[in-house]
């Protein structure tokens, strides 16, 4: 079935150009989750959220990002900056890089080399595919499950690993089983299912379902609140978040918890407000 080019998208045409406080006590959450917390896991930021403001001075927003207190940054295009000079970047910050979204073209073929040399100058093990196209075809569905395997394989000797991002329309049913499942079905453990806890509840799944389906899949999740209005942030929404948390830290075996606030009019307040909240949350 033939689909719309990935150069389409949104985030996919930015990737290619660009080359609360006191919520937890107010939802009576922070005292259970920090119970039954078995490990604190770092807090990573998606530069998606700071897109614009990474455009105009990508080193400035990671010196901000540094002074909120986020350990790592996952990339979303480079911003015509080379390996070297944004892994002095982050070294200048203390900070590291805990993932990028790397294009599906990008693991593909001669691309894979390039990439895995990238990646391994700015210090990344983490290559998520942000984004492949919506179809009806399982066919397809398994012929990138068997990409990814192929691919997981190759970086097993590099220490990296691939993945692939939650998108709402990954979670829509081709037959009796959703795109989602049919992907993650039919690849090995080793490739990492990066679930967007709010694009999964746009699809109509709950995030909880899905992660324990696949236990030790989900190393990176990306953390979003859902159902609340543009600028809310977690714990605020509909997401059972005392279930994602107490997973992700036991048998998740996540290793970043990655904030990402897309719809803010400040998006820099936005992703202070998140961490702050998160720090009401005992997660810092």
């Amino acid at each position: 079935m033939k689909t719309c080019s990935i150069s389409q998208i949104n985030r996919r045409h930015f990737l290619g150009t660009a080359g609360a406080i006191g919520a937890g006590m107010t939802f009576g959450l922070a005292p259970t989750i920090a119970a039954e917390s078995r490990k604190k896991i770092p807090i990573g930021l998606q530069l998606y959220s700071l897109r614009v403001e990474c455009q105009k001075d990508l080193p400035g927003m990671l010196v901000e990002v540094s002074k909120i207190g986020y350990k790592g940054v996952e990339f979303a295009g480079y911003h015509n900056r080379t390996a070297k000079e944004l892994r002095k970047m982050l070294d200048d910050n203390g900070l590291v890089a805990e993932g990028t979204h790397t294009p599906y073209e990008s693991i593909q073929g001669d691309k894979l080399k390039e990439t895995i040399e990238f990646n391994h100058t700015i210090g990344n093990k983490f290559l998520i595919v942000p984004w492949m196209n919506e179809t009806k075809s399982r066919d397809e569905w398994m012929a990138r499950a068997k990409l990814f395997n192929d691919v997981a394989e190759k970086l097993k000797p590099e220490g990296m690993w691939v993945g692939y991002h939650a998108h709402a329309h990954d979670f829509h049913k081709i037959g009796d089983v959703s795109a989602w499942d049919l992907f993650f079905g039919n690849t090995n453990k080793e490739v990492i299912m990066q679930l967007d806890t709010s694009n999964c509840r746009d699809g109509g799944a709950d995030p909880v379902e899905v992660l324990k389906k696949y236990p030790g899949r989900a190393r990176t999740i990306h953390i979003k609140s859902h159902g609340a209005g543009p600028e809310a942030v977690i714990p605020e929404g509909d997401i059972n978040w005392k279930e994602v948390f107490a997973f992700c830290e036991g048998q998740g075996k996540t290793e970043w918890y990655v904030v990402e606030h897309e719809t803010s009019k400040n998006p820099l307040d936005a992703v202070k407000r998140t961490f702050e909240s998160l720090k009401s949350l005992e997660k810092v």
